[in-house]
């Protein structure tokens, strides 16, 4: 890495320190290319992990999957393990792999423009410090698709005048004890998040939109003996997280081709809710009315119950409007709260950070975006966007199985672009516009008959137009084969810049 009075020059420069961003930290150093920058907007690695503290934060795919292939860990308290260990998790395996210091954090990206002269994005962020330019001939974007917080459109939310927060951004100071407390939502977080609060609210509401498919938790706390076999036994890890990992690929078909072959999820879902709720009318108002898999299907064994507890009111009105004191549902109904707690999801299929690149000729990601939907080729690369690479990118994510997988994927995809334009000399890849529209074309074919696209839900895998441009429609497996070598004749290449960088 160089500098002068006005630039940072870097061949390599990172957006993110989650799972993906850290991951291609670890293999671009691995791989001795080493003159690397992670610019994180945090104040630490861990992403999403990081910043959802809520109570009853835990992740739904097993840890021994949810976790780096080359990073086992053999202390995982249980098998779904809760945010605090997944975040420790992550921290330990930056330390171990010496990564940290190459990592700038509390550094927001502003701008980043590619300049045709100089074969590099030059990519603008700002600081407590100050603004700083890196000049970098690679450019790969992780920031991941659940980390900028959605806030609901809702009249008079601004006017509340109560504590109000948003589950990704908890308020720890805000004590929930003896309170009339209103969580919007029921999705992922807030079914993680009601059981826990439930118990010391004075009076919870929770505000549903569309009920969703929850099917009991199998939880399993891991025993001493268990820990220590993991540590001592040589395969036996590997083996558990193999049996995991296939178990998941089974879930497939259901949502891939026949959503009929989920029937057993299903009838496991209806019984979850016979057993957690008492009540026939409670019972009738959290059964989806659309396929199971349509939209994430939740895992929680508390859920229901929490539900059906005397201090809850499931409420399933449209909300009209907020005021200063609580929340007008659609028949008139005024329910006054001290707390509003907004769990509501992500900008999933509108990429924050689209909307700050810009590349050959200056179009944004945003408006190429407006134009294809969000999508790439392979999940990782966008014509008109030379030496940008993804980790999870558009049609990258999964209903069923372990995010990291993906991740890992799409890092050998990259490690063997870049060996690519070092062994070649080459200045720039980027994807054809027929590769493109090949790649994007079969997905949303395959798309069109899977239960995302078929199951009569509106979720948040679908763009504004109807688009799914969130999910990966067929195994893990699939995918890794496809990424596993860079398939330089997909590409539009050109040799090195002749022009050197210099200070303006």
């Amino acid at each position: 890495m160089s500098t002068n009075t006005d630039l940072v020059t870097v061949d390599h420069l990172i957006v993110g320190a989650g799972f993906g961003g850290l991951c291609a930290a670890i293999k671009l150093d691995e791989d001795g290319e080493r003159d690397f920058v992670v610019i994180e907007r945090g104040n630490d690695v861990g992403g999403t992990w990081r910043d959802n503290t809520y109570p009853g934060a835990a992740c739904d795919v097993p840890s021994q999957l949810y976790s780096y292939s080359f990073a086992p860990n053999s202390e995982w308290s249980m098998s779904f393990s809760p945010q605090p260990e997944i975040h420790d998790y992550i921290r330990q395996v930056a330390r171990h792999y010496g990564v940290r210091d190459r990592m700038v954090f509390n550094t927001t990206v502003t701008g980043a423009d590619w300049d045709e002269a100089t074969q590099r994005w030059l990519v603008t962020t700002t600081s407590a410090e100050g603004q700083t330019t890196y000049a970098a001939r690679t450019f790969i974007v992780g920031p991941g698709p659940l980390s900028e917080p959605k806030l609901p459109a809702i009249d008079g939310l601004e006017d509340f005048e109560g504590e109000v927060f948003h589950s990704a951004r908890w308020n720890h100071d805000v004590d929930l004890t003896g309170k009339r407390v209103a969580v919007i939502g029921t999705g992922a977080s807030a079914i993680q998040i009601v059981p826990e609060i439930q118990p010391v609210a004075g009076h919870l509401d929770v505000y549903q939109r569309t009920a969703p498919w929850v099917i009991p938790r199998n939880e399993h706390r891991y025993s001493g003996l268990e820990k220590l076999a993991f540590r001592r036994v040589p395969g036996l890890q590997k083996a558990a997280r193999l049996a995991i990992y296939w178990g998941r690929e089974a879930y497939v078909p259901a949502f891939a081709w026949q959503p009929k072959l989920a029937a057993p999820a299903k009838q496991l879902a209806l019984r979850n809710i016979r057993k957690g709720i008492k009540d026939p009318e409670l019972r009738a108002k959290v059964t989806p009315d659309y396929e199971i898999g349509c939209k994430r299907i939740l895992i929680s064994n508390r859920y229901y119950p929490a539900l059906d507890a005397d201090n809850t009111e499931l409420v399933t009105d449209p909300i009209a409007r907020v005021t200063p004191t609580g929340i007008v549902t659609a028949d008139g109904t005024e329910r006054e709260i001290d707390v509003l707690i907004v769990a509501t999801g992500f900008e999933a299929t509108d990429i924050p950070i689209a909307h700050h690149v810009r590349g050959r000729g200056g179009e944004s990601m945003a408006d190429r975006f407006k134009r294809t939907g969000a999508a790439a080729y392979k999940g990782s690369t966008v014509p008109g966007f030379p030496n940008l690479f993804f980790v999870i990118g558009p049609n990258t994510g999964l209903g069923h199985s372990s995010m990291v997988f993906i991740i890992e994927s799409q890092v050998q995809y990259l490690r063997d672009a870049i060996r690519t334009m070092r062994v070649n000399d080459f200045g720039t890849v980027e994807p054809t516009e027929d590769a493109f529209r090949e790649w994007n074309a079969v997905l949303q074919k395959q798309l069109a008959r899977s239960v995302w696209s078929t199951g009569g839900c509106a979720s948040w895998y679908l763009d504004e137009e109807g688009r799914n441009t969130t999910l990966w429609p067929s195994f893990t497996f699939l995918f890794r084969h496809l990424l596993h070598t860079f398939d330089v004749d997909r590409y539009v290449v050109t040799a090195p810049a002749t022009k050197e960088l210099v200070s303006a």
